[in-house]
């Protein structure tokens, strides 16, 4: 791909826009969906709980995220109006239980101690202000809630052509430490792999990643 392609590549990654964020909406939920189901099954959901996705994308997984537990509650929060369109079209079915929300991408629009249960996958590298997230995730999180941070490797991360625009990358040491800076007292690491269709292209590649389960 040419740099310029690359560079609008990377934009509608961190930002999905028009038609062109619609169609990377639906690449990134392809690409990513292992990374997200494995994300969804470390949350342990339980009946009646309410779940806060960060950076929902298109949203195409929550039937799997509502059908863990019964009567379970789904807020998805984006900083894309394409990609918040997209998931209230592909879940119109569930709207009694799943809500959508766009913001500005630096304070959560929920009251205190919100949510059972938040996660989020492949967002930290667009974090401007990372502690200071986290202490906002820390607010909106009950105080025996769990956070769930995935994120691909440096190592993994650092040579996709892509990253190189306005990605911040972390191995899982770096991502430690940036957590512990945070009011966040807890996590347990767990490194997957996978194999998946590269971003770019056709060719198969194997991503590396974490998963931080996190506690008050």
């Amino acid at each position: 791909m040419e740099k310029k392609d690359l560079q609008i590549l990377a934009q509608n990654l961190a930002n999905p826009q028009g038609e062109k964020g619609i169609e990377i909406g639906e690449m990134m939920n392809a690409t990513n969906i292992g990374m997200t189901l494995e994300s969804i099954k470390t949350l342990l959901i339980e009946d009646d709980e309410t779940i806060l996705e960060i950076g929902h994308g298109n949203a195409a997984h929550v039937k799997s995220i509502l059908n863990k537990a019964q009567n379970v509650q789904y807020t998805g929060i984006d900083i894309s109006e394409t990609m918040h369109n997209e998931a209230k079209r592909l879940n119109a079915e569930f709207k009694d239980h799943a809500e959508f929300v766009l913001y500005g991408g630096k304070k959560l629009p929920f009251e205190d101690q919100a949510f059972d249960k938040i996660f989020t996958v492949n967002t930290v590298y667009f974090w401007e202000n990372p502690v200071e997230y986290l202490n906002e995730i820390y607010r909106v999180l009950k105080d025996n809630g769990t956070f769930v941070l995935t994120f691909g490797q440096r190592h993994f991360m650092e040579k996709l052509p892509f990253t190189e625009y306005d990605f911040t990358l972390y191995n899982t040491d770096e991502m430690e430490e940036t957590v512990s800076k945070s009011y966040f007292k807890r996590m347990k690491v767990s490194e997957k792999d996978e194999e998946i269709k590269s971003k770019t292209g056709d060719e198969t590649v194997r991503r590396i990643y974490t998963v931080l389960t996190i506690k008050k």
